[in-house]
């Protein structure tokens, strides 16, 4: 069984800054940077077959590169205890045609659509007994974070298992963003 995730890496210089702000909530277990990712889709686990056949869908996607740009920070769930933080995303036409563009192609591959609605963000911390009041001090001090544009020139399928340090990432495939078949 394979367990993915499509997502878009992030440039060092963009993992440095957010790195900056990986800091000051006790009992906070902040993401390493070869584990910063924003996901596009989180597909879970599948065979062996199905995963052939994400590999294929998945190289029909058409798309342009584009500039992305993260901003603001704050907390999963949005109402209890707070779980993940995280750092958002300016608004993007582009990400989010992307998306719909990977969502149909799995969808051709044989994956049920994802019935949650798309929050665009990377998680930089997960949370466990977290002090409420610490995390409400974070969320003031970095909620006006802003790192400058990047641009998303690839997409990735990443394979993940699942240690007791956390989350190993594995590059299955890179796929080009160019407007054209890949």
């Amino acid at each position: 069984m394979y367990r993915l995730f499509v997502a878009v890496d992030l440039p060092e210089d963009v993992k440095q800054h957010l790195g900056a702000i990986s800091c000051g909530v006790p009992g906070a277990r902040w993401m390493e940077p070869a584990q910063l990712h924003l996901t596009i889709r989180f597909i879970g686990e599948v065979d062996g077959g199905v995963f052939r056949d994400i590999l294929d869908s998945l190289r029909e996607v058409q798309a342009h590169a584009f500039d992305l740009t993260l901003k603001g920070v704050g907390f999963f769930p949005p109402r209890g205890v707070p779980e993940t933080i995280w750092v958002g995303v300016e608004k993007s036409e582009p990400l989010k045609l992307l998306r719909s563009r990977v969502e149909a192609a799995l969808a051709r591959a044989g994956v049920d659509r994802d019935s949650r609605k798309f929050a665009p963000h990377v998680a930089i911390a997960r949370l466990k007994e977290p002090h409420v009041g610490r995390v409400a001090g974070y969320l003031t001090e970095y909620g006006l974070f802003r790192v400058e544009p990047f641009q998303v020139a690839a997409f990735t399928l990443y394979s993940s298992s699942l240690s007791s340090s956390g989350a190993i990432h594995q590059v299955e495939e890179e796929y080009p963003l160019n407007g054209k078949r890949n």
